[in-house]
């Protein structure tokens, strides 16, 4: 076990190891995008087959004989509505598994700079709007992704207790929902907005003429394009450090009506969009305060039309070889 330390945080080693847990994932691909255009030459990443982070022996295996210098856990089990209120147990029991295995790892090799990337489902269902990180724990969270949220709060708590017992500058970033290239575009695991894309894809190029979305259309959500969440997370690991969790998103919001006509409109379908509104609808309104990341120098640089545009052209380039 290390002794209490104290480190400072700054500015990343460009040619020091990193780390990117989920490295093929959403976020995980687009930070290492970014990483190697930003000049960082020893990235290190596992594919789920090459390491099995709920094998805590393998995990601690791994970071014995990497060793890294930065560590950015990306690496979760995630999925929408459906699957989180269908798989609360797997939602759970598979996050703690891999956050425990993975800053326990990391605690033990002493890593100095650790990001932790959680989700805004931590928050109270019925948070003040915007959601200011101090919402935190102060209200019941909302039923269909509590386990998957309880888990992410852990992690909080987990990043918090480190910095208090060892010193280490680990930090946390809790974006709002994430979309662009890499995403998840199964029928049922994916978010709301690649399963719009999909949805709206297919009745496109089937002829349809009516699309049907669970809910009534009126719950509001902020969405960021996956870059710019890299972009974000580099910017806090080089300048950022608190116990604190920081949000990250645009500060902007659109109800799922709004949304879902983007949607039609970009993929190319002209029928009717209907609701089904004996589907639940989930939080009523999710959208983050993102003063404190804004006030660090960081600003969102992807318009949600363009970036929307930009994830159908890579849905339809890449739709032999999607997640599903």
């Amino acid at each position: 076990m290390i002794e209490n330390t104290v480190n400072t945080a700054g500015p990343l080693h460009r040619g020091a190891t990193t780390y990117i847990a989920g490295h093929r994932g959403l976020v995980g691909s687009a930070l290492w995008r970014l990483f190697e255009a930003e000049g960082f030459s020893h990235l290190v990443g596992r594919t789920s087959s090459e390491l099995d982070l709920t094998d805590r022996s393998a995990v601690f295996d791994f970071f014995e004989e990497v060793r890294p210098h930065t560590v950015i856990l990306a690496a979760a089990k995630v999925g929408g509505i459906l699957a989180n209120s269908t798989y609360p147990v797997d939602f759970l029991s598979q996050n703690l598994q891999v956050q425990t295995n993975v800053l326990d790892a990391a605690v033990q090799q002493e890593v100095p700079h650790l990001l932790f990337l959680g989700s805004s489902c931590i928050y109270p269902k019925f948070a003040d709007q915007p959601i200011r990180e101090d919402s935190l724990l102060t209200g019941p969270l909302e039923p269909t992704n509590d386990a998957y949220a309880i888990a992410k709060i852990a992690g909080i708590l987990n990043i918090q207790a480190v910095r208090r017992q060892y010193g280490l500058p680990w930090i946390s970033a809790m974006p709002t929902n994430l979309y662009g290239p890499g995403d998840n575009f199964s029928p049922t695991g994916s978010h709301v907005l690649p399963a719009l894309i999909q949805r709206y894809d297919q009745a496109r190029q089937a002829g349809d003429e009516v699309v049907t979305n669970w809910g009534t259309g009126t719950p509001r959500r902020e969405f960021l394009h996956v870059d710019d969440m890299a972009s974000a997370c580099l910017h806090l690991l080089d300048h950022f450090d608190s116990p604190q969790q920081v949000n990250v998103g645009t500060g902007i919001d659109h109800s799922l009506a709004e949304i879902a006509a983007m949607v039609a409109e970009a993929t190319g379908f002209e029928g009717e969009t209907r609701w089904d509104t004996s589907k639940p609808d989930g939080t009523p309104r999710k959208l983050l305060d993102v003063s404190t990341l804004r006030s660090s120098g960081w600003a969102p640089s992807i318009d949600l039309g363009d970036g929307i545009a930009q994830t159908i052209e890579w849905y339809r380039e890449n739709i032999a070889s999607l997640r599903r």
